[in-house]
């Protein structure tokens, strides 16, 4: 693929950098406050998982050199935004759904709600904010929605549908997510990735922290590991994968190889996995790190797992 990386966005508990995520974030950090990041200005009547979204793109675009204090730095046609969220409205669906039950009518229900009740309101109300024109896709397909968000967006660019792409996941944590998931610990956060045409990004001046290799959906890691690697088999130098000792068996794994769990760290992250796994790569190479990265996430069973390789900034 010829798409590069060239900017990225974090709105998590206790993380600044993407160099954060190579370490445990301290325990008891503080939940993100958007508006201290970006005022409160547009966030009134939005649910928690668009208010961090938009705190997590603010930092990306600006991150990558598309938003400047007059606004966009480019035409607005040629930004895409894809947005992964399983769970990102589901409270605002749930208590729309109470109230019209326990009311016989969708009367009771306040018009601030309604629009957050979309699926797609969060890629819809970045694309308004910051008049982002290019195609926009919400993507709400699981464990896999945040590398599927990257591998389709490298695809876009590729096919000239927009020259750039913002790619957003984000996974709010209250008590109906909780309730769905039965876990206990929700990232409450957001990620972001700017995946831009490479030769878009050169004419601009843009720095490229890292590339999109190679992208495939299989039955398993040890499936995903095997077609990431190719021929070759050339191991990578790091990978992002699930917590455990999945994967740690493998051939392709040696001792040397550097494994990330982020999901150890965050907690379950859904959508947001495969998207902060990607910030995460460019941590790695921006503290020094060189070789193929390897991101996977989903779960054992037919094409329910998805793997991404990203390779080192510069020539191919």
């Amino acid at each position: 693929m010829s798409a590069v990386l060239t900017g990225v966005g974090l709105a998590l508990p206790g993380v600044t950098t993407p160099r954060d995520l190579l370490a445990p974030v301290p325990g008891g950090a503080e939940p993100v406050d958007p508006a201290a990041r970006i005022g409160k200005k547009g966030l009134r009547f939005k649910d928690r998982a668009t208010q961090l979204a938009l705190a997590c793109a603010d930092a990306a675009l600006a991150d990558a050199g598309l938003l400047g204090p007059e606004g966009l730095t480019v035409p607005g046609e040629t930004v895409a935004v894809l947005v992964a969220s399983n769970y990102g409205n589901v409270d605002t669906v749930c208590s729309v759904v109470d109230t019209i039950a326990a009311e016989g009518t969708a009367g009771g229900v306040s018009p601030m709600d309604t629009p957050n009740a979309s699926s797609n309101v969060i890629a819809s109300t970045l694309a308004i904010k910051y008049g982002l024109r290019g195609p926009n896709l919400m993507v709400c397909n699981g464990a896999t929605s945040g590398l599927d968000a990257v591998r389709w967006a490298a695809a876009l660019v590729g096919a000239r549908r927009a020259d750039r792409a913002l790619v957003l996941a984000v996974e709010p944590d209250n008590e109906m997510v909780r309730r769905l998931t039965g876990a206990d610990r929700i990232v409450d956060g957001a990620a972001a990735v700017v995946v831009e045409r490479r030769a878009a990004a050169a004419v601009r001046g843009a720095e490229a922290r890292a590339r999109v290799g190679s992208a495939v959906r299989a039955g398993s890691v040890e499936a995903c590991l095997e077609r990431l690697a190719g021929d070759d088999r050339t191991p990578p130098a790091a990978w992002f994968g699930p917590g455990g000792e999945q994967g740690a068996g493998s051939s392709l794994l040696p001792s040397g190889t550097v494994h990330h769990a982020l999901a150890d760290t965050f907690g379950e992250a859904s959508a947001v996995l495969g998207v902060l796994q990607c910030a995460g790569t460019i941590g790695w190479y921006a503290d020094g790190g060189a070789g193929p990265v390897y991101a996977l996430a989903g779960r054992d069973g037919d094409d329910a797992t998805a793997g991404l390789a990203l390779l080192a900034p510069g020539r191919s």
